[in-house]
């Protein structure tokens, strides 16, 4: 990725686009293949909407912060984005100083370039800010929130399922209600509009339970993170210290699962939520058609091996599919969809297309 630049954020707004679309590149593979296959002005809109989540992301995930500061870090970067407050990026960027890395992940150059994506988002037109920073402060507040509610434990520490989908909504089905946001800006019929967002928190909850179900030993090991509910991992006699340990996999392999079919409950409404979508503002339906198939596959993965999810092996599907899944979307109608995630539901989408050859 583009390492950050010496020049001072908003001197030349079009170098500051670039490193921000560049930089997307490093930071999450998901999200880079969107960017790639929107449209503008949509792909820069998104870009920039998804850096800012980022950065609150990376603080909250940061277990070398202290709770107590964690969260007034979140606390002052909500207010940073806040239009009616006085509160600037740059005094944000002071606080997290002391907190940034020597040797920084490609997440840590975006928290320390803060100021340079702030300045390149504020140039964006007015109804788009306010179309993204609703959702983001949203975002914001509830891992400030969470962070808090855990403060004594170390680390995050999931107890319900009602708990987790309200985690899941703050991490991801805000994200959705901000691409609605921008879908919907202009003329769009009230019929239309309303079926978008009774399935843009969906549509988050899929992608993020996902994750969850996938990142169990990554969460705990390098974040101290337990997101898998304690009431279910009681009802397999494990404690949430214990979620990684050799001798309880096959117990918690079934938590695993459970969450994951508990994903799988969203994938109807989050297929709904696409097939509305309108291909407006650079939208296109490759852009999240690609993460609704690859989370298909990766649940399909999550229910034939479990365990994986427990160990540094994880889960993931191949760069084969991956590709072959790109393919089929850059070419496929939105009626394309449901054949899609069936196939894919069975087998890896590359060795259909290979069968098919």
């Amino acid at each position: 990725m583009t390492e950050p630049v010496s020049r001072p954020p908003g001197v030349d707004h079009e170098a500051d686009l670039e490193w921000c679309h560049e930089t997307v590149q490093g930071v999450s593979r998901t999200f880079a293949l969107t960017i790639d296959v929107l449209e503008e002005p949509m792909s820069t809109h998104i870009c920039l909407g998804y850096l800012l989540c980022r950065i609150a992301d990376t603080i909250e995930d940061a277990g070398h912060i202290p709770p107590e500061p964690q969260a007034e870090l979140l606390r002052t970067y909500d207010e940073a984005i806040n239009p009616d407050s006085e509160t600037d990026i740059v005094q944000f960027r002071a606080e997290a100083d002391e907190w940034i890395p020597d040797e920084r992940t490609p997440d840590w150059i975006v928290v320390a370039e803060a100021p340079r994506v702030v300045a390149t988002f504020d140039e964006l037109p007015e109804d788009v800010q306010k179309a993204i920073i609703p959702p983001v402060r949203e975002l914001v507040d509830g891992m400030a929130m969470f962070i808090n509610r855990y403060a004594n434990a170390g680390g995050l520490r999931i107890d319900t399922r009602d708990e987790l989908e309200e985690y899941c909504y703050y991490a991801a089905g805000t994200v959705g209600n901000l691409i609605t946001n921008l879908l919907t800006r202009g003329d769009l019929a009230k019929d239309k509009r309303q079926r978008l967002y009774n399935t843009a928190v969906e549509f988050g909850l899929l992608l993020q339970l996902v994750n969850i179900s996938k990142d169990v030993y990554d969460d705990y090991t390098a974040e101290n993170n337990v997101y898998l509910p304690a009431e279910w991992l009681a009802d397999e006699g494990i404690d949430q210290e214990a979620v990684v340990d050799p001798e309880n996999r096959q117990e918690t392999a079934k938590v695993v699962s459970r969450t994951a079919t508990h994903a799988q409950s969203f994938l109807g409404d989050a297929e709904r939520y696409l097939k509305a979508m309108p291909l407006r503002h650079g939208n296109t339906m490759a852009a999240w058609g690609v993460p609704f198939l690859l989370a298909v596959g990766t649940l399909r993965e999550l229910m034939s091996r479990p365990e994986d999810a427990l160990t540094e092996r994880g889960i993931k599907v191949s760069r084969q599919e991956v590709f072959a899944v790109m393919n089929a979307m850059r070419t496929g109608r939105k009626d394309s969809l449901s054949e899609l995630r069936e196939a894919i539901a069975h087998q890896p989408y590359h060795r259909v297309v290979t069968n098919a050859d």
